[in-house]
């Protein structure tokens, strides 16, 4: 029989709040994060709004640290330690459980590579940190949460665009399911606001250019949306059994119950433009869950904010769900906090687990006037109450990569 999976821990580092009380805040405030780039000089980009966190890695660790590791593996770290003592776990005893990390990003240490070939052109090698090599690979923010924290289970990094974090949470969910390790650490990290790595978005003309008014630039299944919105920030998540939570007593925000994925095999930008391979990762988790589609009551979109994806996620839903699809609500929070890429689905599925625990159902920021094209029950700005028994929570990424979670009440 398959274990159940539990959420019993929450890690999050967002642009609308650290901590889950200060990212639940954020979400009911309903107020965008979003602003103009302080981090670099945007001026010859067409974009140059982002969502920026209030991150100071010296409140969470030691300077000894901080110089080690750069900003995607900082984030990645503080966010395991957080969740864990979100869960009322130690290091020790997630180590002594055999539990592991398994991270997702889209971009990884690239921002800290731009920042080092800089010093290499202008100043020569000698100027290159040392740590470079050690920084920049994929796999950096796992390993450096598994050795900090003592973690001997499975680790694995992906690069699954802007589905890595919730693929990583549903690979992670697999290994608890199928018996193999009772306590896994699950999530992503990104760090991608350096000129180059936005820059390159910004010239594929995928971000917004309301660069007059940035609050309002992200807004999802919005008939005047105009692209997506870079954030940074990082969520891990404390995945458990539910006889390993229960035993030692521990609250459960949401049980993960079902997953499943996908790829469009279309184009490395464009959705499938009928939606049905995003359609059947959603039936994948749905199966995986032994729940019918009239399981559900509310589905957290990813919601990107582009012209393109946003009709093409409320098609694949219709697919999905059938005639269902009218009678569940439907939200994106990215107006909110901004597209962290291989992060954005971590932290949307922390909010998902926050939504199912205290009853409410989070609202679609800057939300005035729905796209003909999302005819589905799209929540206005400022969310709504409800219990939801089931959810769906989606993560689409470039290269027709689908991803989709099933959380169940608990």
């Amino acid at each position: 029989m398959k274990r159940r999976v539990a959420i019993t821990g929450i890690g999050p580092i967002t642009p609308i709040g650290t901590g889950v009380d200060a990212l639940w805040a954020g979400v009911r405030a309903g107020r965008s994060a979003v602003g103009t780039i302080t981090r670099f000089d945007a001026s010859p980009f067409s974009s140059r709004v982002a969502a920026e966190i209030d991150f100071d890695p010296l409140c969470f660790m030691t300077p000894k640290r901080v110089r080690r590791l750069d900003r995607f593996s900082q984030l990645a770290l503080v966010s395991a330690q957080l969740a864990l003592a979100d869960a009322g776990l130690t290091a020790a005893e997630a180590a002594a459980a055999g539990a592991g990390a398994y991270i997702g990003s889209a971009l990884g240490g690239i921002a800290f590579a731009e920042a080092q070939h800089e010093a290499f052109v202008r100043h020569g090698p000698r100027s290159v940190n040392p740590l470079l090599a050690l920084s920049v690979f994929g796999g950096a923010a796992s390993s450096n949460v598994t050795i900090e924290l003592g973690l001997t289970g499975p680790s694995l990094a992906n690069g699954n665009s802007c589905a890595a974090g919730l693929i990583a949470i549903g690979e992670a969910a697999r290994l608890i399911a199928d018996g193999r390790v009772p306590v896994m650490l699950a999530g992503g990290a990104e760090a991608p606001l350096s000129p180059l790595a936005f820059g390159a978005f910004a010239m594929i003309r995928v971000l917004s250019v309301r660069n007059h008014d940035p609050a309002t630039a992200s807004r999802p299944f919005d008939r005047g949306r105009d692209g997506f919105v870079i954030a940074e920030g990082a969520t891990l998540l404390a995945l458990e059994s539910f006889e390993h939570a229960h035993a030692r007593g521990a609250r459960i925000y949401a049980e993960l119950a079902g997953y499943g994925t996908t790829s469009d095999a279309h184009h490395m930008t464009a959705p499938h433009p009928d939606g049905v391979h995003a359609a059947r990762a959603m039936c994948h988790a749905l199966n995986s869950a032994g729940l019918a589609p009239e399981a559900i009551d509310y589905v957290n979109a990813h919601g990107s904010s582009t012209v393109l994806n946003d009709v093409t996620e409320c098609r694949a839903i219709r697919l999905a769900l059938g005639t269902h699809a009218d009678r569940i609500s439907l939200s994106g929070t990215k107006g909110l906090h901004g597209h962290a890429l291989g992060a954005t689905g971590a932290i949307e599925t922390a909010i998902c687990a926050l939504a199912l625990a205290r009853g409410h159902l989070p609202g679609t920021a800057n939300l005035e006037q729905l796209d003909p094209g999302c005819d589905l029950d799209v929540i206005p700005p400022g969310g709504r109450p409800g219990q939801a028994a089931h959810l769906l929570c989606n993560a689409f990424g470039f290269g027709g990569i689908n991803a989709s979670l099933v959380l169940s009440a608990v």
